[in-house]
């Protein structure tokens, strides 16, 4: 049933009663009469499909007529899966929740943002415990503070009947808001690298120093009673291989 209502969606061929149609494609759009148009079909052996029956006048296309559903199902699938399904998760608490199951809650609560849902945390209030709303108002603005990184205060805290309602929304991806601990931690690890770098830094520059050194050595030569030329002189590893040289030579 489903089938034959989108097939019967678009007129094709003789139900087309226009008396004249723009014919478009991938080289462009034509206006024609529809006989004309009527009779290229039938050449090509394909379908004349109207695709935009409120245009003037009506916009319409060559193609096999099973071809054009199966693209326009195709389409449809891929736009559908396209679209993100936002859903809203909630969260309870009690007036006087504990510690653990604080943090229990706020760890899903994460999971929920970082999915893409929005999160509808509430404290209830049973029987008497409605003189405690101020602190079921403070638990909230906690949450909400501590999932500052993760998700953005669509509403603050409100009283509607026992429950006490705070809706939060996620972040886009990438955008989230550093917490001061968080950007104090990076401020750290920067700093190492720094100073780590800054220690590679002076190795490398001691190195150096240690390699020039080696290269140019002061070097003391033997030399006769009377004194030489070479005495106390400060020889370049060149010239000292090129006096070697000389030598073996002579």
């Amino acid at each position: 049933m489903k089938t034959d209502k989108k097939q019967n969606q678009y007129r094709i061929n003789e139900q087309i009663r226009v008396r004249e149609v723009r014919i478009v494609g991938d080289s462009g759009s034509t206006v024609m009469p529809t006989k004309q148009a009527l009779d290229m079909a039938r050449q090509q052996g394909v379908d004349l499909v109207e695709i935009s029956p409120n245009a003037n006048p009506p916009v319409c296309r060559l193609i096999d007529y099973s071809k054009f559903l199966y693209q326009q199902k195709k389409r449809a699938k891929e736009m559908k899966a396209k679209q993100v399904k936002v859903e809203v998760k909630e969260i309870r608490f009690g007036p006087q929740t504990d510690e653990h199951d604080y943090q229990f809650k706020l760890k899903h609560a994460k999971e929920f943002l970082e999915e893409g849902n929005k999160v509808r945390a509430y404290v209830f209030f049973r029987g008497r415990s409605i003189l405690f709303k101020e602190q079921g108002e403070v638990l909230l603005l906690r949450f909400a503070n501590d999932l500052e990184e993760y998700g953005k205060v669509e509403s603050m805290p409100s009283l509607e009947g026992k429950k006490m309602f705070l809706y939060l929304a996620p972040k886009k991806a990438g955008v989230a808001k550093k917490s001061q601990q968080a950007r104090d931690r990076e401020k750290q690890r920067v700093g190492d690298d720094e100073l780590g770098m800054a220690s590679e830094s002076e190795a490398k520059e001691s190195m150096r120093q240690v390699r020039t050194a080696t290269m140019e050595t002061e070097i003391d030569v033997e030399t006769p009673a009377n004194g030489g030329l070479f005495a106390n002189a400060k020889i370049s590893a060149d010239a000292l291989k090129k006096l070697q040289e000389q030598q073996e030579e002579d």
